[in-house]
């Protein structure tokens, strides 16, 4: 018996034992524009088989550079793309620096803060107040979030006065929306019917109707 254990190893099993044949097939090709002409018709067929990813970015580069892996780097084919490296594959992605800024008030979040500077910045007075108000209604909103009581609008001002430093005032007669518990639900999507199901069932409840013996 010919089991897969006992087969060459496939470096991406996603397209099959077949297309690892062909790429091996490729690599004894001796004319170079015949090898690139088997290459090609490679590349077709590893596209063909995720065809929801053509629009993808990038998702062409992607099958040359897979090409080359199930190749072992060794095809010398003329690539639309530059051919990665084994080297380049085994490089370390550069590690994330985190940002361990302190926040003050943790259930408005780091955004809240961003949108503060920015209200800052702002110099016509008409769109800094529009901000200041959406920022305001958004506080509230993330205040419930974590604490179910009700927030005045006065501790919302004040939190945010404070968090800026002094340099935003809140426009007179500023009254923010009331925050209800559905602001917090998400939708549900709708239950699509099997109407087909749904008919066959009356159907075969008029049948029993008309046919049932009489007593």
């Amino acid at each position: 018996m010919d089991y897969n254990s006992a087969r060459k190893h496939l470096v991406l099993p996603e397209y099959g034992r077949n297309v690892q044949k062909m790429v091996d097939f490729a690599l004894t090709v001796e004319d170079r524009d015949e090898r690139n002409r088997v290459v090609k018709s490679i590349i077709a067929i590893m596209g063909n088989m995720y065809p929801h990813l053509r629009d993808v970015s990038d998702f062409r580069h992607k099958l040359w550079d897979h090409l080359a892996i199930m190749s072992d780097f060794a095809l010398d084919i003329d690539s639309p793309y530059e051919a990665p490296t084994r080297e380049k594959l085994a490089e370390k992605p550069d590690q994330l620096p985190y940002n361990n800024q302190r926040i003050r008030y943790r259930h408005y979040g780091r955004t809240i803060e961003a949108l503060i500077l920015k209200a800052i910045e702002l110099e016509d007075q008409k769109e800094k107040d529009a901000l200041i108000l959406m920022i305001a209604n958004h506080m509230k909103k993330s205040f419930l979030n974590w604490n179910k009581d009700s927030v005045p609008d006065e501790k919302i001002f004040k939190d945010l006065v404070e968090m800026s430093k002094g340099k935003l005032e809140i426009p007179e007669n500023m009254r923010l929306r009331e925050i209800r518990e559905k602001d917090f639900i998400q939708k549900k999507k709708p239950v699509r019917k099997n109407t087909r199901s749904d008919n066959r069932n009356d159907n075969r409840n008029d049948h029993r109707k008309h046919n049932k013996p009489r007593q």
